[in-house]
Formats: C-alpha cells, sequence, structure tokens
C-alpha cells in the first residue's frame, strides 16, 4: 500500500509539473510581441573610481521612462551597472523578441568609443552594436543613442575643419554597427556632453520633441535629424562654459524609412510604415523588377 501510494504521487506531481509547464508555454504565446526600450543609466560610481556624480541623469531615466511608455515600448531601466554587467545585459537583451524596434539607451560618462561603467571601466560600444548582428534582430529596427562626452573639446559653434581625419574609433564603431542600425550620439567626436540637474540637453530633447504628435509621426531620420537641429541651433550652455554649444552626431544603417514612434496607445500598433510591411514591399518589388 506505502508503494502505491508513493507511486500515485510521483504521478500527481508529474502531471502537475506538466500542466505547469504548459499552462507557461500557452502564457508566453499568448504574449503580444512589442516594441521595446533598454535604458542604461549610471550617475553614481563605485568607491575609488575618478569619476563624478552625474546629476540629472536619474531625471533623464523617468522622463525617458514615462515617454516611451506612451509610445508603446516596453521600457526597462537599469542603474549604475559595472562594465561587465553592462556587456551581459545587451548580450541577453539582444536575444530576446521584438515587434518591429529595439531602442537603446547608454548613458555615462564616456570618452570616443566607450562609456563607463560604475566601476570606472569602458564600455566598447563598438562590442555593444556587435551583440545586436544576429537572426534575432535581423530585419529589426536598432536605434542607440548614446549620452556620453567624446572628449574634452568644447564647441564654440564655429565651422570644424573637414580636413581633420576620423578616428581608428570611429571607423571600428561604424563598421560594427549592424544593418537596420541607427546610432545618435550627444555630440560630436572629440567634444563634450552637456547635462544640468533637469536632465542632459539631449535626452531631454528627444523626449520633448517625441511627446510632440508633429514630430512622433515623422520618418526616424527626419526626426533626428529635428533633433539635431533644435539643439544645434536652440542650446547655448551658460556659466563655466557660457556660449558654448552642443551638435549630435547621427550613424545610420537603414535601409528603410521607419516611422517606430508613430504608435499610438500601448498596444503598440504603427501608423505608417512599419519594419515588416517595409520588408515586405521590397521583397516584392525584387521580384518585379531589377534593384
Amino acid at each position: 500500500l506505502y508503494l502505491v501510494i508513493q507511486v500515485l504521487n510521483q504521478v500527481l506531481q508529474s502531471r502537475k509539473s506538466g500542466f505547469l509547464r504548459s499552462a507557461r508555454r500557452r502564457l508566453m504565446a499568448g504574449k503580444r510581441e512589442c516594441n521595446r526600450a533598454v535604458l542604461v543609466s549610471v550617475a553614481d560610481f563605485d568607491f575609488g573610481v575618478q569619476l563624478g556624480k552625474r546629476p540629472g541623469a536619474h531625471q533623464d531615466a523617468q522622463k525617458l521612462h514615462k515617454t516611451l511608455m506612451k509610445r508603446g515600448f516596453e521600457v526597462k531601466i537599469h542603474t549604475d551597472l559595472s562594465s561587465e554587467e553592462i556587456y551581459q545585459l545587451f548580450l541577453e537583451e539582444s536575444k530576446k523578441p521584438v515587434k518591429d524596434c529595439f531602442l537603446a539607451v547608454l548613458s555615462s560618462h564616456g570618452e570616443e568609443g566607450c562609456v563607463f561603467g560604475s566601476d570606472g571601466k569602458p564600455v566598447r560600444l563598438a562590442t555593444i552594436f556587435t551583440c545586436f548582428d544576429n537572426e534575432y534582430m535581423e530585419k529589426k529596427t536598432k536605434l542607440f543613442l548614446i549620452q556620453a562626452c567624446r572628449g574634452e573639446g568644447l564647441d564654440g559653434g564655429v565651422d570644424v575643419d573637414s580636413s581633420d581625419s576620423p578616428t581608428d574609433s570611429s571607423f571600428s564603431q561604424a563598421l560594427s554597427v549592424p544593418v537596420d542600425s541607427a546610432v545618435m550620439y550627444a555630440t560630436s567626436p572629440g567634444y563634450v556632453a552637456f547635462t544640468k540637474a533637469s536632465g542632459s540637453i539631449f535626452l531631454q530633447t528627444f523626449c520633448t520633441l517625441l511627446d510632440d504628435e508633429k514630430h512622433r509621426n515623422m520618418e526616424l531620420i527626419r526626426f533626428m535629424t529635428r533633433i539635431s537641429h533644435s539643439i544645434a541651433f536652440g542650446f547655448q550652455a551658460k556659466g563655466a562654459f557660457d556660449g558654448m554649444k552642443e551638435m549630435p552626431c547621427l550613424l545610420t544603417r537603414l535601409t528603410r524609412e521607419v516611422f517606430p514612434f508613430a504608435a499610438s496607445g500601448r498596444d503598440g500598433g504603427a501608423a505608417g510604415v512599419s519594419a515588416t510591411l517595409a520588408y515586405q514591399e521590397i521583397d516584392r518589388a525584387r521580384k518585379d523588377k531589377p534593384i
């Protein structure tokens, strides 16, 4: 009788586990894919790291979370991660399902080609970009916003000598950006990026324009160009850096027009051309005539 009871208990446990696994699979299958945003904000650095606290970083994260949620994005915020934790985070996020667009925001101290983790160690942007060159992110729009200094230069608003040669770091970053991706830096190579207690100039402008219907319904490159125009002609530092300017820098490998922010509500339903529809149109065009 004891053996019979034991066998019955094992059968019941096995059926229970199978039921739970089946229910979990049904739940995951029924969950709609949506556009996703991952925000990494480093404001406080580990003891002994010679990098100052970043005022306004928390305000940026709050504003981005609120603005992107309105546009149907699932938003995750990670604060004060070490360099290794940042690498691991994006490696994992690059393999998760996404509807049409994945948005990554990295906000920290930085220099050309990298941002710094809370441990003061560099996070190579080229390595982060390369994570997204995989089958999970194929045919998806990838957008990276980098809020960090790229040097110590101050932009007085004068024309830059076009004969200056790009750095090796700039080349390696460009080569590492996957197809159907765009990277927007808060500032140009070699220059500082400005921030204040209420948030960074770059990310706050991004959110302000995105909250405006006439801007969020724009095609992505037009929208990012509008951000550059707003900062270049509308911002001028005060105080110790009085009169200094900031000019965002856009790197794109997009192969089509996309409207990732034109969705209304939390359902993520996109107005305009979604990434999937755009690829379908391209495929049909290839069948009809040579490109």
